[in-house]
């Protein structure tokens, strides 16, 4: 039930993917002098917690406030339930709606680009989404859709850029220009739709952030020399120069706005250094016993055969041209034909980082053989046991951070579409090619997407304004605690199917 709608309006700005270290330290030394300005003035926070355990989903949490427990989202390709099949996994096709959708009809609303939530559905104000983000996997969308023709004839059709593992100086000083005009753009674009009128809330997201952090962190420099990769030195502040320039279009929108306002930033993940180890992932649950190949008979037909003849490369070409429905079918394919499901206990998740766990579980799986229960805790016990073993022999120490069980970390019980246990990897500036482990050595080639960078389990928040608090710094808090936050800061009360309240320690006596 809506208390009073006369609150002062709420401004969000995006940063995807926005590592809170980075943040921190440009904001101290003055490259970002909007954002450090906030930091100062209110309260900030790192997000934390079991929500964090994987990259993808976290927009979705974020937004609505609920939990990947119940929303299911946690990568870009699941399993699907009550099968050995996967499907692409998308925040846009879950049942989840995000906090402004809640809001009063009255109320109006701008939102820009705000990643993994549903297509936009009439509201008072406009919602732009997939124009300009990270990595978009549908067309743009608008309400009103007659936004559509404004946007595209002022300012362009949508702004793709994708990230380019393999590419060289001269193509990433070409991606980084095309990043640096993508974030004037997206400014502009939203400083003339704002005009139009005062907002409620404003949420808006840059996603350049996210995909200049994966393609510039190998130039990284902490020193602020140029990276030995780097002969004009120019990458090696490319990072810090797009986030200086989000800072600038966040400073050129505040400026246009009405004083006092309530004004947030906020991140989803971080960034860390690290290799896939995606061919680690598959190999494990086999190497431990635990997974078991089909007969060799049940895996020689000739489309199987004719590919395992091509080199990886041939394969990786071919796969290429087909659309991504028809990849999309192969890699499903050849993950459910690769196991005797009647005899594996414990099967893998193909996924590039992290590693995903599932136990086949009878009555959760189609062909589950192991019993709930006492069975159940044995088999990820043998599994925990078996990883805590592995040692990457460049560093001779263990090669796993960090084990989380998905009935630990949410409660309930064995998960219904979670894996059952993830696999965090020690960071990395080396790709661990192989590992060492008793049954023997497991060694794994560079996959598709070799790439030097992967996400961290921590992102930020900062918050300031009449409503909020000027209590520093906060610690850690949950991610699921900033939608009910925003909600109160629009005096709107929060659901009581959100499991989080606001945030006292934030937010002034008159906003609760």
């Amino acid at each position: 039930m809506n208390r009073s709608t006369a609150s002062p309006p709420l401004l969000v700005f995006g940063l995807d993917a926005g590592d809170a270290d980075l943040i921190l330290r440009w904001a101290g030394d003055g490259t970002l002098p909007h954002i450090g300005s906030i930091i100062r003035q209110g309260s900030y926070a790192r997000t934390a917690g079991p929500e964090l355990v994987s990259e993808h989903g976290m927009w979705t949490s974020l937004t609505s406030g609920v939990s990947r427990a119940d929303h299911g989202y946690y990568y870009f390709r699941q399993l699907v339930p009550g099968t050995y099949d996967l499907a692409p996994a998308r925040g846009r096709h879950l049942n989840v709606e995000p906090f402004w959708q809640r809001l009063a009809p009255e109320r109006r609303i701008a939102i820009v680009d705000v990643p993994d939530i549903a297509a936009p559905v009439p509201q008072a104000g406009f919602q732009i989404s997939e124009w300009a983000t990270h990595y978009p996997y549908f067309d743009p969308s608008f309400y009103p859709e007659a936004l559509r023709a404004q946007v595209e004839s002022e300012f362009g059709p949508q702004m793709v850029i994708h990230e380019q593992p393999k590419s060289d100086v001269a193509e990433d000083l070409e991606i980084y220009q095309r990043l640096k005009e993508r974030v004037k753009k997206k400014g502009k674009l939203c400083r003339s739709l704002l005009a139009a009128g005062q907002f409620d809330l404003v949420y808006i997201v840059f996603g350049e952030c996210h995909t200049g952090g994966h393609q510039f962190w190998r130039y990284l420099s902490e020193t602020g020399q140029a990276a030995p990769n780097d002969p004009s030195g120019e990458l090696s502040a490319a990072l810090r120069t797009l986030y200086r320039d989000i800072d600038v279009e966040i400073g050129a929108i505040l400026e246009r706005q009405p004083p006092g306002a309530n004004v947030f930033i906020v991140t989803s993940v971080g960034l860390k250094s690290q290799w896939p180890a995606m061919g680690l992932t598959a190999a494990l649950p086999f190497q431990f016993g635990l997974q078991v190949a089909p007969p060799l008979a049940t895996r020689l037909d000739p489309l199987s055969v004719l590919r395992k003849m091509l080199p990886q490369g041939v394969r990786n070409l071919l796969s290429a041209r087909l659309s991504q429905e028809a990849q999309e079918r192969l890699i499903s394919d050849k993950f459910s034909k690769s196991t005797d499901w009647a005899r594996t206990q414990v099967f893998s998740i193909p996924s590039y980082y992290s590693s995903q766990f599932r136990v086949n579980l009878k009555g959760r799986e189609p062909q589950g053989i192991v019993q709930p229960g006492a069975d159940y805790e044995r088999a990820l016990n043998r599994l925990e046991t078996e990883l805590n073993q592995i040692i990457d022999p460049v560093t001779n120490r263990p090669a796993i951070k960090a084990l989380y069980r998905i009935g630990d970390l949410f409660g309930g019980g064995p998960p219904g579409e979670l894996p059952d246990l993830i696999a965090e990897w020690q960071d990395a500036d080396h790709f661990v090619e192989r590992v060492c482990h008793p049954a023997g050595d497991i060694v794994q080639a560079p996959c598709d997407f070799h790439r030097g960078s992967d996400h961290s389990q921590f992102g930020f928040v900062a918050g300031a304004g009449p409503d909020v608090k000027s209590a520093g710094d906060l610690g850690d808090i949950s991610p699921l605690d900033l939608a009910p936050t925003f909600l109160a800061l629009l005096r709107h009360e929060s659901p009581s199917a959100l499991p989080r309240e606001p945030l006292k320690e934030l937010l002034m006596y008159h906003s609760l």
